[in-house]
């Protein structure tokens, strides 16, 4: 089995029996701040996209780049298409010229023709990507792969199951826009970055010992920022806060913990797997020597991407739409139909947009509890936004269903709270569609219905085996300290005594003392 590294979460898989391209993205995304690192522009992706089978694990635009699937992605190949609850994938995918699917069915193995078996783990909470996120498992001639990229199954047991696994593709970088758009002081985004730095490399660490692959593969992350209102989020600063962390900090941290069996791979990197656990890789430039030069390749980035980052920007600004009215005619039948989301919201969320000009704003409040979208009032609110009228203009112009892995991933915003991290805020702003807002409505119903009987023991405690949040395995995943139980797949914390969340609004703990 050959793989080809082709930039951020994107690789070709050949063997014998056919190849695969997986989410190959070279664009930039969300407002023209990401861009992948190592730069994969330059690449033949003539050659590249001539492929038997495609695979796009999720909608986030760093994983479906619709200009380059269409433009050099062969539409003979056949996509294998996770099982998600809403077409969206094979719609998009349809658009652009695709016609051949294979349709699979969560964690079932498919015999392609040659021999080569898929399997794809679809994952399909409102909180996972786009409405899901998924893993690829690929086998043929008694070599297996498994490529993670984002995705954050509670377990890796089901690949397990399936054999031994020779080469384990995952993120271990930040793909967020916490801490750093919160109005805090510099010292207290710092110190909270940090806290999600740590968290992020004990996460992977997990998976990692989880499947115990022969070779793993930093991959997924981290993007490069090029846009000058945005740089200071590259890794170059010698800030330890800094939650994006590339390749070469992975090998290091990794070596930390004893890990022996990273594999790099820039674009343009060659690793050929055999039955025997043995691996040979090729890369276009020494590894450590290209790491060493990052800032240097960041400045010819930012200078030869420029051009790109200044033609979207003039393409966003739509002086003919009434924001309020059109946020008004598009939000408030979905607030109406809300019945989960806009309890767990609780309060009225505010957008404050900058005009052209950088300094006049104009002040929006989605008013959950009331059902309404209006002019600010001068009350208080719950979460606030501030980003520039532009972008939400964009948004509303190109009738986007998912302003959080648009506009919130951009960090082209600054954002301020009242009391804990709300997952419901978010998730919401995810669903600005009917097909998706009924979906998380009944997802969340079913969730709070759910009778949690399992029980486990940890340390002087008796609680629910699965978490509240997303029903990771505490046996696995849950910390206790105290008092206070941490749940290490998304770093969710509950106070055990009470039962409550210390991290966001809802998701009770069911916990007893063991001498009670």
């Amino acid at each position: 089995m050959r793989v080809t590294g082709t930039g951020h979460a994107s690789m070709r898989i050949d063997t014998a029996a056919g190849s695969i391209l997986t989410d190959p993205w070279v664009n930039p995304a969300f407002f023209a701040s990401w861009f992948p690192f190592p730069d994969n522009s330059q690449l033949d992706w003539e050659s590249l996209g001539q492929v038997d089978y495609l695979y796009v694990s999720h909608l986030h635009r760093d994983h479906f780049d619709a200009e380059n699937l269409k433009r050099y992605v062969s539409k003979k190949a056949a996509v294998l298409l996770p099982e998600y609850p809403t077409s969206e994938l094979e719609d998009e995918l349809r658009e652009l010229g695709f016609r051949s699917f294979i349709k699979t069915k969560n964690e079932e193995v498919v015999e392609l023709d040659g021999g080569l078996k898929i399997m794809i783990q679809a994952l399909i909470s409102p909180t996972d990507g786009p409405i899901g996120d998924s893993s690829l498992w690929v086998e043929h001639d008694g070599i297996r792969l498994l490529n993670q990229n984002d995705a954050r199954p509670s377990d890796l047991s089901r690949f397990a199951e399936l054999g031994h696994v020779h080469a384990h593709m995952l993120q271990f970088s930040g793909a967020i826009w916490y801490p750093m758009v919160y109005e805090l002081p510099e010292a207290a985004k710092r110190a909270f970055g940090k806290q999600k730095r740590e968290r992020q490399f004990d996460r992977t660490w997990r998976y990692i010992d989880d499947l115990k692959a022969d070779h793993v593969f930093p991959i997924a992350g981290p993007p490069c920022f090029l846009d000058d209102s945005l740089y200071q989020f590259n890794d170059i600063f010698g800030d330890e806060g800094a939650i994006f962390p590339d390749q070469s900090v992975f090998v290091s941290e990794y070596a930390k913990v004893g890990g022996t069996n990273g594999v790099v791979l820039l674009p343009g990197s060659v690793s050929e797997l055999n039955a025997e656990g043995g691996i040979t890789t090729e890369h276009p430039v020494p590894v450590d020597e290209f790491f060493a030069n990052k800032a240097a390749h960041l400045e010819e980035m930012r200078e030869r991407k420029r051009p790109i980052i200044e033609a979207e920007k003039a393409s966003w600004r739509h002086p003919e739409i009434d924001v309020l009215a059109e946020m008004k005619r598009r939000i408030e039948p979905l607030l109406e139909a809300s019945i989960y989301m806009a309890k767990g919201v609780g309060g009225p969320v505010r957008f404050d947009l900058v005009g052209y000009d950088g300094e006049s704003v104009e002040s929006i409040v989605v008013d959950f509890p009331g059902k309404e979208v209006r002019a600010y009032a001068d009350e208080k609110v719950r979460y606030r936004f501030k980003t520039e009228r532009a972008l939400i203009e964009h948004l509303l112009f190109i009738g986007e269903v998912d302003w959080v892995n648009s506009l919130f991933l951009s960090c082209r915003f600054s954002a301020a709270r009242i009391g804990q991290y709300n997952e419901f805020v978010y998730a919401f702003f995810k669903c600005l569609s009917q097909e998706r807002l009924q979906y998380a409505e009944g997802w969340y119903d079913e969730h709070e219905r759910a009778v949690e009987a399992e029980s486990i023991e940890l340390g002087d405690w008796e609680v629910q085996r699965r978490c509240p949040h997303l029903k990771a395995d505490l046996t696995r995943f849950g910390i206790v300290d105290g008092d206070q139980l941490t749940c290490q797949l998304h770093g969710w914390r509950f106070d055990l005594p009470s039962g409550r969340c210390l991290t966001s609004v809802g998701h009770k703990i069911r916990a007893a003392r063991k001498d009670a």
